[in-house]
């Protein structure tokens, strides 16, 4: 019998050593950084380099990719496959027997260490609990009718983003990337003629099948697209139609491992060096086809998973990054999935069309015990268009919720009229968005785990964001006053405390062109009834000094 046992033994170990394993190899540097990071437009495209000027946020190591003699020498390595990597977390993800990985540290003195998506294998490593696999096959929670009902109007106007469309905010001067399972007929449906036709989407590319055909796949990608930029004469709107567009495929619908948390990782990094703004994703990850890779609650922590980690550096690149919540709020496993659970991603539950939650709609909070969601749109009958058929149909998933909410803030995003001071380049104006964005739901002040902070208000949150941001330069001139405010058509300037020098002023609108300049000698009455009526801000400067105001015409 302890001869059986002893085999027994022997075999499992052997097993376990022997079968294909995937992990991450962390590199210790990157010795040409400084030389890297002296030519900036030779790693980041002239969009992104603008981005991070108005932002304040500086170029570092992180940004510079991953040294090529390292990858080549993994890569011709011939007892491994390497899979993907990632510049910002330094790391390549490969495959291989657990000998042939360990291996690699006494060869390549360059590796730093080694991460196995299997936890248990990692130094320290614990088995934790597992959880029963999804069907995958389903994994977007898809309950589509071809019902013609007419428009998007509600999952618009329950947030106030039509009030933004009245501003004139819709997208333009925006780039959103979508990174998701497959973009199928957005290259031949009349929904889609006009974005293509303005030359609006920008690009993409499938990392799945490391292809540049972007226009396959799942049909999912398809459908979420449609809710920020499809468009139909009087029947449908999306929620930034005048929004640029880099198409992402990352998911591999049929199977659920962890490459795609890398492949998700890769097309962030894209998307940051080609000047993209806001991402959108509708993917989330806890369970996987290999049940030794699948994550725990315990992980949901903002700080564990790869792509979560990934999720967090496109943020402190400038990105704002969207992601559902999740659609497991009936199972079992009922709370968000990574990287719904990093600290900076905007992550968006599910509600149905009276604002009341939907059962599927992932829990919070996260395992560390923040809020999440932190807030909701419709995603239960969300209204999309069929990728099929081309006719407007609706679908119900956080995977809706979340793409018509990052629509919308990429159109609060649109303002260009500001920048910040140098002396706050540690702040940036995506701080005050997200913080303007969820002040102005309904449950801020009483989040629930479900709901988060709730349904936003997009008219307040616009007002609550130009404030903090115009009153950045408040330092300046300041009793500085105008009147009256709300104005038809002639305010004046006045001041307690400036005396009478030489002044400048210029109006923006809210989509941030300057509509109106003009320099005074004194403070005096300004005639702006050449404007139509609207949100403007008024920046008065004189020398160094500046102030914003905002002012709103009759």
């Amino acid at each position: 019998m302890k001869k059986i046992l002893l085999f027994l033994c022997a075999a499992t170990f052997f097993s376990t050593f022997s079968q294909t394993e995937d992990a991450w190899l962390y590199l210790k540097d990157k010795p040409n950084a400084t030389t890297v990071l002296q030519n900036p437009i030779d790693i980041l495209s002239e969009k992104a380099l603008q981005r991070r000027t108005k932002l304040g946020i500086s170029l570092d190591e992180k940004d510079v990719p991953i040294h090529l003699d390292y990858y080549n020498q993994l890569k011709n390595e011939g007892n491994i496959v390497v899979l993907g990597k990632s510049k910002w977390l330094n790391a390549i993800h490969i495959q291989g027997t657990v000998s042939q990985i360990n291996g690699l540290l006494p060869n390549f003195p360059f590796i730093e260490s080694i991460e196995f998506a299997n936890k248990s294998l990692n130094t320290n490593g614990e088995k934790k609990e597992k959880k029963v696999p999804i069907n995958h096959h389903d994994k977007f929670l898809k309950t589509l009718t071809d019902f013609n009902y007419g428009s998007a109007e509600n999952q618009i106007k329950m947030l106030k983003g039509d009030f933004l469309h009245q501003q004139g905010l819709t997208g333009s001067g925006q780039i959103i990337a979508v990174v998701d399972a497959g973009f199928p007929n957005v290259n031949t449906l009349d929904a889609f003629q006009r974005i293509r036709e303005n030359n609006q989407i920008l690009g993409g590319y499938n990392f799945a099948d490391r292809s540049e055909n972007f226009y396959t796949r799942d049909s999912h990608g398809t459908h979420v697209l449609s809710t920020i930029a499809a468009y139909k004469e009087g029947e449908f709107v999306g929620t930034a139609p005048d929004a640029k567009f880099y198409l992402f495929i990352t998911e591999i619908a049929e199977t659920e491992t962890v490459l795609e948390e890398t492949l998700w990782v890769e097309a962030a990094e894209r998307a940051d060096s080609l000047g993209v703004d806001v991402i959108n994703t509708s993917l989330g990850y806890t369970t996987y086809d290999n049940p030794n890779h699948s994550h725990t609650y315990a992980d949901m922590d903002g700080k564990t998973t790869f792509i979560s980690r990934g999720a967090e550096i496109a943020v402190s690149r400038g990105i704002l990054v969207v992601n559902s919540a999740g659609n497991s709020g009936d199972d079992a496993w009922k709370y968000i999935a990574a990287p719904a659970d990093a600290p900076s991603v905007i992550t968006v539950g599910a509600v149905n069309s009276s604002g009341n939650i939907a059962s599927f709609s992932s829990f919070g909070p996260t395992a560390d015990n923040r809020v999440k969601p932190e807030i909701v749109g419709q995603g239960v009958s969300a209204t999309i268009i069929n990728y099929s058929t081309g006719g407007i149909s609706t679908s119900s998933g956080t995977s809706f919720s979340s793409p018509i909410m990052a629509g919308l803030i990429a159109c609060l995003n649109q303002n260009e009229g500001f920048t910040l001071k140098s002396e706050t380049s540690s702040t940036n104006f995506n701080t005050y968005l997200k913080q303007a964005l969820y002040q102005s739901a309904d449950k801020f002040e009483n989040p629930e785990n479900q709901y988060g902070y709730g349904l936003p208000n997009l008219e307040n949150a616009l007002n609550s964001y130009i404030g903090a941001v115009g009153s950045l330069n408040d330092n300046f001139l300041s009793d500085l006053q105008i009147y009256p405010n709300p104005v038809e058509n002639i305010f004046t300037i006045s001041s307690k405390t400036q005396s009478p020098n030489n002044y400048k002023i210029k109006i923006y609108s809210v989509l941030g062109k300057m509509v109106f300049e003009k320099n005074i000698l004194q403070f005096q009455s300004i005639d702006i009834s050449a404007l139509s009526s609207g949100l403007y801000f008024i920046k008065i400067f004189t020398g160094k000094q500046s102030k914003t105001i905002k002012l709103l015409k009759n």
